[in-house]
């Protein structure tokens, strides 16, 4: 089933193309002309438009420029009469999908137009998804320790409930999280990902609603946020315990009312997504401290799953490892190295703190200090404690100056990337920034 939107102003065809696509099973929407049907577009997401090439105001042409401008992922089949089949051409050429010649020899042509225009949008939403989801390494090649999960992951996905991910940093929340969308009933929508921790609390906003021109410096134009963009999909919340109060009131109202307006807005747009929540916080402790809200918590905690770390699965490690090693290949221009049986050994005898990314960043290492196709277990360098941290003093000494040690570690260890230190330190990026400032660390 797809959303269509109608726009034609002669109401007898309006309502014979919208009667016949109704029949097939297809949600229709319908609109007079090109500005009722502009006005639909800003207000809810579409699979596909039909509209006439020839209306007042607004002509199907200016219509199908807005929705290439604004909306490249939605499909366009335009309307022409005998005598426009030209301008229908040039249609084509902005991106229309196809055209239909009026009068229309009955439903038939038009129904099949339409499954192909539907199948072609689900086509294109599947294949950015499988890429995405074909980056990295699966969630598990069958530890025993994942057996729990993946069904926990096999059974909710085929609901529409809401799930949070717990877990270390860098245990595949992320993959969890893609591979709930890919088995559920939305996996032919689009999946969309916000890092709650990785942005400015504006900026963050923005992503996640849109905004509308001159909602602040440098809006020049309207902005249709992530969060409108998933509409129909599924919508992946990481590392949601960053959320600043504010924002936590405006995600609580989506979650109970599907509604919300875009920053600098005053309209009212609903959305239909199936939410996925993932920290690596003790959300639980942060509602006792009155830094998270408990009644959002709730909504978020509805069926939860908690993510083992990689030391507690080893018979992953390994193959997890050789699929890194794929990727890592391709990154630095080489040929895939193979570990030896003692490089496979000192990579099982560590506890990677820092899960599958402090064991991507050891592989790295490790292919470039190769000089041949063959990883030794010299050539993997395990984290150690920094100089800092090994000269810091014994004995009792003040948490906060514990922590701005930590931190100061954390960025020397790292040559002073905050991204990196902040994983290293188990805290989000943003997190980061304001104890960062708090302790006047330049």
């Amino acid at each position: 089933m797809a959303r269509i939107l109608v726009a034609d102003d002669e109401p007898g065809l309006r309502e014979f193309v919208a009667d016949a696509l109704e029949l097939d099973g297809h949600d229709i929407a319908k609109a007079a002309d090109g500005r009722a049907a502009a006005k639909l577009l800003d207000e809810r997401g579409f699979d596909v438009v039909i509209t006439d090439l020839k209306m007042p105001g607004m002509d199907g042409m200016a219509l199908l420029k807005k929705i290439r401008a604004e909306l490249p992922e939605v499909e366009v089949v335009v309307m022409t009469a005998h005598g426009t089949v030209d301008t229908a051409v040039e249609a084509m050429k902005l991106g229309a999908f196809e055209y239909l010649q009026k009068p229309l020899s009955g439903p038939d042509e038009l129904r099949l137009l339409v499954q192909r225009a539907a199948e072609h949008r689900g086509l294109r939403d599947r294949a950015a998804a499988t890429a995405s989801v074909q980056k990295g390494p699966p969630l598990t090649y069958g530890d025993p320790a994942m057996k729990p999960v993946m069904l926990a992951i096999d059974k909710v996905a085929k609901t529409s409930s809401t799930v949070l991910l717990l877990g270390e940093s860098g245990t595949g929340k992320e993959v969890a999280a893609r591979t709930l969308h890919e088995l559920g009933a939305r996996a032919g929508k689009p999946f969309m990902a916000i890092n709650c921790a990785a942005l400015s609390e504006t900026l963050l906003e923005s992503e996640l609603f849109g905004h509308e021109k001159g909602a602040f410096t440098g809006a020049t134009e309207r902005k249709r946020g992530r969060l409108e963009l998933a509409d129909g999909g599924t919508f992946f919340l990481d590392e949601v315990g960053e959320l600043k109060a504010e924002l936590q009131a405006k995600l609580l109202r989506v979650l109970q009312e599907r509604r919300f307006e875009r920053v600098g807005g005053s309209r009212t747009l609903e959305v239909d997504v199936r939410w996925i929540a993932a920290t690596n916080r003790d959300l639980r402790a942060m509602i006792d401290a009155g830094t998270f809200r408990e009644d959002l918590y709730h909504r978020l905690a509805v069926f939860w799953i908690k993510l083992p770390p990689l030391r507690e699965r080893r018979a992953d490690l390994i193959p997890i490892a050789k699929s890194l090693l794929t990727r890592v290949a391709a990154d630095i221009g080489r040929s895939v190295p193979k570990l030896t049986a003692a490089a496979e050994q000192r990579l099982l005898a560590s506890e990677w703190r820092g899960n599958v990314r402090e064991l991507a960043n050891a592989l790295e290492r490790a292919a470039i200090l190769a000089d041949g196709d063959t990883i030794d277990a010299a050539h993997i360098w395990l984290d150690e404690p920094s100089p800092a941290a090994r000269a810091a003093p014994q004995g009792i000494r003040p948490l906060a100056e514990l922590e701005h040690d930590a931190i100061l570690a954390a960025l020397e260890h790292v040559g002073g990337n905050r991204r990196k230190a902040a994983e290293l330190l188990g805290i989000g990026e943003r997190t980061l920034y304001d104890k960062l400032k708090k302790y006047g660390v330049e």
